[in-house]
């Protein structure tokens, strides 16, 4: 059973090194993007509520993206592990995950983060060409990566916390990725 969190700055290749994990541990990639996505698309009420802060490069309020994580972690494919992409980001949201966590009897193997130097985000994101990729979106989802998110970098230093350098060709970081996760296996 495999459960992972990544983290990291947007466009750091989280999502890629996710789908690419996941399948290979069999388990779901569950990302906060893509489910909010999914709800804007649908027109739901999250996706409303969330479509005017996504807009303006702004994170989706805590609350909402509990309530939407703790349904997905129950469905039936998560049961044998899941990899968490872009949750939480913020302390207070890694607080509540483990408190959701223990609540679900599930734990986490570890925590690995994808450091990637701004320049390179800022040309990844812009090469996507999502609507809501335009510069100066993504200059202020960086602002608020390190207002906000940054800090569960440190909450998690203790908690089997794993560096892993994200500005490397797509193959080298999946084996660096790999590599990391097996040692904490090892070690427990």
């Amino acid at each position: 059973m495999t459960r992972l969190i990544f983290l990291g700055p947007p466009g750091a290749g989280k999502g890629t090194q996710a789908q690419i994990l996941a399948a290979s541990f069999e388990v779901p990639h569950i990302s906060t993007g893509d489910l909010l996505r999914a709800a804007v698309s649908q027109g739901t009420p999250l996706g409303q509520q969330a479509q005017a802060y996504m807009d303006q490069g702004e994170l989706v309020p805590d609350q909402l993206i509990l309530d939407m994580m703790k349904e997905r972690l129950t469905q039936a494919d998560a049961a044998s592990g899941w990899i968490l992409d872009g949750f939480p980001r913020n302390v207070p949201q890694a607080i509540a995950l483990d408190q959701m966590l223990a609540s679900l009897n599930q734990h986490y193997d570890c925590v690995v983060n994808l450091d990637t130097p701004d320049d390179v985000l800022v040309q990844r994101m812009l090469a996507r060409g999502r609507k809501d990729d335009a510069e100066d979106v993504i200059r202020r989802r960086l602002e608020v990566y390190r207002e906000q998110t940054a800090p569960v970098i440190d909450f998690y230093s203790d908690r089997n916390l794993i560096p892993v350098n994200g500005n490397q060709p797509l193959d080298a970081v999946t084996s660096s990725l790999k590599q990391a996760i097996q040692a904490p296996k090892q070690i427990a």
